[in-house]
């Protein structure tokens, strides 16, 4: 499997937000099978970085379009070459 990077720029309206409810529990159950590994939004920016496990672009697009708000949305995918970070570590040891 493969990571993939996500940016999406996205519209807000009325309806966009009546949405909101659905896709977050939409994104959860991504989250709880593995799918996706981070989901970040910034509203200043609106904005949406997610970090995606899967075997091609073409996968992740499947996910993207089942989300009810994606006709909201336009979006880059990027394979990721390097995905580290503060929770692949192992803990740092302390000693009593």
């Amino acid at each position: 499997m493969k990571k993939f990077q996500v940016t999406i720029h996205f519209e807000m309206d009325d309806e966009f937000m009546s949405l909101v409810p659905s896709h977050r529990v939409y994104i959860d159950t991504l989250i709880e099978k593995g799918i996706i590994d981070q989901y970040v939004v910034s509203m200043e920016t609106q904005r949406v970085w997610i970090t995606f496990t899967a075997q091609d672009k073409t996968e992740i697009e499947e996910y993207l379009v089942k989300s009810p708000i994606h006709k909201y949305w336009t979006y880059e995918i990027d394979e990721l070459f390097i995905y580290d970070g503060q929770h692949y570590r192992l803990p740092a040891v302390q000693l009593n």
